[in-house]
């Protein structure tokens, strides 16, 4: 260790060690040489030596005294001089970590790329102007929705404007966010937009180039090399980059003066990071909004539970285009039910299993030169009950969680996934019948069933990581997943076929029919105007609310019904729930020390969903096997159940508990 004496100002540091542990989430103060007292900043990284080893650390604060009564011991080197934590982002993951019982250093490890010298040296001196030629972006197509143009107006004149952006039929988003995008940066200002994939960066990406350079354009992916992405995080950082679109990460990128954030089909699963504290984008950004006072747009073909709960409590206001412009620009959708198959009056229907409509749709859009679309659910088989006759997803009469027949054991009758308690007397809510069917999830149609159906055409198919990005205007068969479908060259679809729609309605999942509904409408978007024959047949039963909102394209309605059944459900939006999993011992005892809100209510124990692991090794005969709790709480203090898990969670590691335990609040699957 240097001579080098204490700093003459503000000798201590107050650090937090990145270490990932919930009882060392905490301060700890440190002294600051001279030498490294001009780098040694609020936001910078450090190495310190912590209970013997040396750690990362992030300095939080300098201050003159320290309130530790023993000896402090000094920093042992500034890794960087850069600022990587700047204070709106520390306040931010304060905020997070609170809201998710989370450890802070996890998230930084999320927010801030791992250091690259090498990228240190890149120049990020050019001011955003010179880095290329921009053009005038025309921003008429925000004139088609309802009060758009105002919203824009709000927007460019540096006013708080929050907005629900429900996608118009046929518009392809990239276009008008990127117009907006693109006239906000020019006038000095950051924008930062947050899209689910690789795919949704490189349409925003292909948007923007026709209105800016290429190296105005900052883009944060997890597919970029370590020296990549540091650099353009530094060019973030510096205020060179401007104008950033990326994927979840890149919701922490600390924009410069930003104004307008965007994020785009805020239901996807990929904007939740998969490592705890499992944050959501969504949340990240509407915290930045509230905390930056910059503008937001939640944009998507559906509307989330969540994003409509915004919208009811006048956080945000919707944006929607009008009833004449969606009847003008959307495809005629109608449904055919199980008694509209009619099967044995077209054989080759009967081949490709779908009704006779939709097999007449498809073959007047070929014989008019267009291609046809067939959505169909991946494959897949969840354990779950469905109402035999209506088929309505069997829900437990006291806490309304998923019913299912036990993978092992002697118990026959119908189980509660969520509180454990058996109903061996269930009755169907919705038509009395006592009668109880399993549900297969999963898909048997082929593009080889297809094939014999219309041997005359090609098929062609997009999946997976076989995704295809764009087919020709031309007849063709194309059979693709939800969020796989190829854009049509200059034009749409002439007809989409929606196969198999019970595989994703039937799921037993908090957001089936939400998920479901986007899945649909994303379909939709991309075939033809009614006035230009297009045309949607979706294979589901039409007295269903969720068709018959398809119908009518109504958006706001279907998420106005999904919320008041989530708020009589007792399901989240409409309150808070943790679910906690851990071997059954360590289960008990994290709630025997936890001190849960007032109204919180415990559902529980019961054995983890079906395909759900809890990772990590323990004794399995000595703490049981894993299982999981759920805690609900009303919207009663915004983190107050997470800062009580939080503080279980650092008293069960102060003591030395050392089965692993897994903490998820108001996950997107709850089980």
């Amino acid at each position: 260790m240097t001579e080098s004496p204490a700093a003459a100002v503000h000798p201590v540091a107050r650090v937090l060690p990145l270490l990932g542990l919930a009882h060392l989430d905490r301060v700890f103060d440190y002294l600051v040489t001279e030498a490294d007292s001009s780098a040694a900043v609020p936001g910078v990284r450090v190495r310190i030596r912590f209970a013997g080893r040396l750690v990362d650390a992030i300095v939080l604060e300098r201050r003159s005294t320290s309130e530790h009564e023993g000896a402090l011991r000094f920093i042992e080197r500034v890794i960087s001089a850069e600022v990587v934590a700047p204070q709106r982002m520390r306040t931010l993951v304060d905020a997070l970590s609170a809201r998710y019982a989370g450890i802070r250093s996890d998230i930084y490890r999320a927010a801030i790329p791992a250091r690259h010298a090498k990228a240190e040296e890149t120049d990020t001196s050019t001011p955003w102007g010179e880095l290329g030629e921009t053009a005038e972006p025309d921003l008429s197509a925000w004139s088609t929705y309802e009060y758009g143009e105002s919203f824009v107006d709000a927007v460019l004149g540096g006013r708080l404007a929050r907005a629900a952006w429900q996608v118009a039929p046929g518009e392809r988003w990239a276009q008008p966010v990127a117009a907006l995008a693109a006239k906000v940066a020019a006038g000095g200002a950051g924008v930062l937009i947050v899209v689910p994939d690789q795919r949704d960066v490189e349409a925003c990406e292909a948007a923007l180039r026709v209105l800016v350079g290429p190296r105005q354009i900052t883009t944060l992916t997890a597919s970029q090399g370590p020296q990549a992405r540091y650099s353009r995080y530094l060019s973030i950082l510096h205020g060179q980059g401007r104008l950033v679109v990326g994927t979840r990460s890149a919701a922490f990128a600390p924009v410069t003066g930003v104004k307008l954030m965007v994020l785009m089909h805020d239901g996807d699963e990929s904007l939740v990071d998969p490592r705890a504290p499992y944050v959501h984008a969504r949340e990240v950004l509407t915290t930045r909004a509230a905390l930056e006072k910059a503008s937001l747009i939640i944009g998507g073909h559906s509307r989330t539970a969540e994003a409509q709960l915004l919208v009811e409590s006048g956080w945000m206001h919707e944006l929607v285009a009008s009833r004449s412009t969606l009847r003008m620009r959307a495809p005629l959708i109608h449904a055919a039910g199980d008694s509209d198959f009619a099967l044995e009056r077209d054989p080759r229907a009967r081949e490709a299993r779908m009704p006779s409509v939709a097999f007449q749709a498809a073959a007047k859009a070929l014989e008019r030169g267009a291609p046809v679309l067939f959505q169909v659910p991946r494959s897949g088989y969840v354990q779950s009950l469905a109402c035999g006759s209506c088929r309505t997803p069997a829900r437990c009469r006291w806490c309304n969680g998923p019913m299912s027949l036990p993978s092992g054991g002697d118990a026959a009758a119908p189980t509660c996934r969520w509180c454990g308690r058996m109903d061996a007397a269930h009755v169907c809510p919705a038509c009395g019948s006592r009668r109880l069917r399993a549900v297969v999830l999963g898909t048997e149609r082929t593009a080889e069933e297809l094939g014999r159906a219309f041997p005359k055409h090609r098929v062609r198919t997009s999946w997976g990581e076989r995704i295809v990005d764009e087919v020709p205007r031309a007849p063709a068969i194309v059979v693709a997943t939800p969020g796989a479908e190829p854009a049509v060259a200059g034009g749409g679809y002439g007809a989409a076929v929606l196969l198999d729609t019970w595989a994703l309605l039937g799921r037993p999942d908090l957001r089936a029919t939400e998920e479901t509904f986007e899945k649909w409408l994303a379909a939709c978007t991309l075939v033809d105007a009614a006035e230009h024959d297009g045309e949607v047949v979706v294979v589901a039963e039409p007295s269903l609310p969720v068709v018959q909102h398809l119908i009518r394209w109504d958006v706001p309605g279907h998420a106005a019904l999904e919320l008041g059944q989530r708020r009589d459900a007792r399901f989240p939006p409409a309150v808070h729930v943790a679910v906690v999993d851990a071997p059954r011992e360590a289960l008990e005892d994290f709630f025997a020390h936890a001190e849960l809100p007032a109204h919180a209510e415990a559902l529980g124990p019961v054995d983890l969903p079906p395909g759900v692991e809890l990772p990590g090794e323990w004794d399995l005969h000595g703490l049981g096997p894993a299982q999981r709790m759920l805690v609900r709480s009303p919207l009663v203090g915004r983190a107050e159940l997470g800062l009580a898990l939080r503080a279980a969670a650092a008293s069960r590691a102060a003591r030395k508990q050392e089965a692993p335990l897994r903490i998820q609040v108001d996950p997107v699957h709850i089980g």
